[in-house]
């Protein structure tokens, strides 16, 4: 990502115990402890290090670590374990102030019982199998989010579990005090791009303010004719641009105002210290042309992104571009623009105007120019490709009112059929569990025409990400059933009204 999120934060790694079996048991959980974190940290499949603290075994001890963890800024959330009993009473204060995301591993270090000389002492030091039932109970009843990841340290997929938390954690890391740029308003009468930013920032922790489309303007006109030609020339070398956008071809001053508005937003965004933005069709003036190679490279390179003056869509999208670096696949704005629906198989054309991220390309996109019959402006320049096939998510945040619903639906991407006459980037996909209930159950559910897309980003970071913020997660997956998914919605409308209280 060449906008990447904050330096990167460690993951805090502490176990718990108590004073009852004296100083030569606490040192033995200690270094235990230490080479667990150890291990984590050498993991190359956990996108964060994590660094042991200290073993904690008195309330203050546990009072002053969740202050210091809080107030850390190099720490991005916390991995607790009571290697042995560690009443959990003790907790309760440091827990109450503690507002970083913790994970519970379920763990002890010995992976294997010595059967033939197991005794007391080793009984009374290895003991988490109760002593993380005792600090569970507490985590329950001071109804704390939080994820448990039950298995052996050395464990693969107890490895992979981690790994999804800390991308979520990640992802939330950066998003406190983020600043999304909203260039101009909404789309006009659109009620699902609305939204509470308020209450966003309360429960996400980014901001999202608003400039004229005049500000952009203004800052294209301090970019040089020399930035200009460097960049047409990088977009010669990287894709296959069409021969009129060519250096000398007849259609080359699209492609300089094309690279005169990247230019331009990209000094803004940096300038702003933004790290998403989005822009609408209905609101241009001063500008030749919609923009849409800008939004897809900006895309590509970490930004948030959404058409129309859909800021929640632009925070999620960097969110999961958050989660996803480092990773194989791509993520991008999207929409569900339209569908096949043959009887031998139904499938889900998704676009956009222009703005989809070339990350999800599945070879070298084409940079052309063509017509667009919206916004009113000189035909845009645009990078057209269809999306790899594979596994895929298609994620919705919405404002309901009193709480915010991420709707996330798993799909199967799949070859596209040639489209000569539709010069837009694609993707063509297949809903899960099948199309009919997938899509009864996003409209159900109230989620938007606009998504992000994602190949690389799984369901299991999004659902830890939901964890830490807070919010109603709804899921439509290969096991989704109409009447037990309505259900649901219904049993979350009470839930969550009761859960979030008067600061909704």
């Amino acid at each position: 990502m060449k906008n990447p999120p904050k330096p990167t934060p460690e993951i805090w790694f502490v176990a718990g115990s108590q004073h009852l079996y004296g100083p030569g048991p606490l040192r033995q959980v200690a270094d235990n402890a230490r080479k667990i974190a150890a291990a984590l940290a050498a993991s190359k499949k956990l996108p964060l290090r994590t660094v042991f603290k200290k073993v904690l075994t008195t309330p203050d001890e546990i009072t002053q670590f969740c202050i210091d963890a809080s107030a850390a800024p190099d720490c991005a959330g916390i991995v607790l374990w009571m290697h042995t009993f560690s009443p959990s009473k003790m907790w309760i204060r440091g827990l109450n102030l503690l507002s970083k995301p913790f994970l519970h591993l379920h763990t002890q270090f010995n992976r294997d019982l010595p059967w033939g000389t197991i005794d007391m002492d080793f009984m009374n030091l290895n003991q988490a199998a109760h002593g993380d039932r005792e600090a569970g109970f507490i985590h329950t009843r001071m109804r704390l989010g939080r994820k448990v990841v039950a298995g052996h340290w050395t464990d693969p997929e107890v490895h992979d579990r981690i790994a999804a938390w800390q991308r979520a954690v990640r992802a939330w890391n950066d998003m406190q005090g983020a600043r999304f740029l909203r260039i101009g308003d909404n789309m006009r009468f659109v009620a699902v791009t609305e939204g509470d930013k308020v209450a966003a920032e309360m429960r996400f922790g980014f901001s999202t303010n608003t400039h004229g489309v005049g500000d952009i303007v203004a800052a294209m006109e301090n970019v040089s004719d020399a930035d200009i030609a460097a960049l047409c020339a990088d977009y010669e070398k990287t894709y296959a641009v069409a021969a009129p956008l060519r250096k000398g071809g007849k259609r080359h001053d699209a492609l300089r105002h094309a690279a005169r508005q990247e230019l331009a937003l990209t000094a803004f965004l940096k300038e702003g210290n933004y790290k998403g933005f989005t822009t609408t069709f209905e609101d241009l003036h001063g500008l030749k042309q919609l923009p849409g190679l800008a939004p897809q490279r900006l895309m590509a390179a970490g930004y948030g992104f959404a058409g129309e003056g859909d800021w929640k869509t632009a925070a999620l999208l960097r969110a999961l571009k958050v989660m996803a670096d480092g990773l194989d696949g791509g993520t991008s704005f999207m929409e569900d623009y339209t569908y096949h629906m043959s009887p031998e198989g139904h499938q889900v054309l998704g676009a956009h105007m222009l703005e989809i991220c070339p990350s999800i390309a599945v070879a070298k996109p084409a940079l052309e120019i063509h017509p667009l019959g919206i916004g009113g402006k000189e035909d845009p320049v645009r990078l057209v490709f269809d999306a790899k096939p594979g596994d895929a998510l298609n994620a919705s945040l919405i404002d309901m009112g009193n709480r915010f619903r991420l709707v996330v639906n798993e799909v199967k991407t799949v070859r596209a059929p040639k489209m000569p006459r539709l010069p837009v980037a694609r993707a063509v996909w297949e809903c899960k569990p099948d199309f009919k209930t997938a899509c009864a159950a996003w409209i159900y559910a109230g989620a938007a025409h606009h998504s992000v897309y994602s190949t690389a980003v799984t369901g299991e970071m999004l659902e830890d990400f939901a964890t830490i913020a807070g919010v109603e997660l709804v899921t439509i997956a290969a096991n989704t059933r109409l009447p037990e998914f309505k259900q649901t919605l219904r049993n979350n409308e009470v839930y969550y009204h009761l859960a979030q209280g008067i600061r909704a």
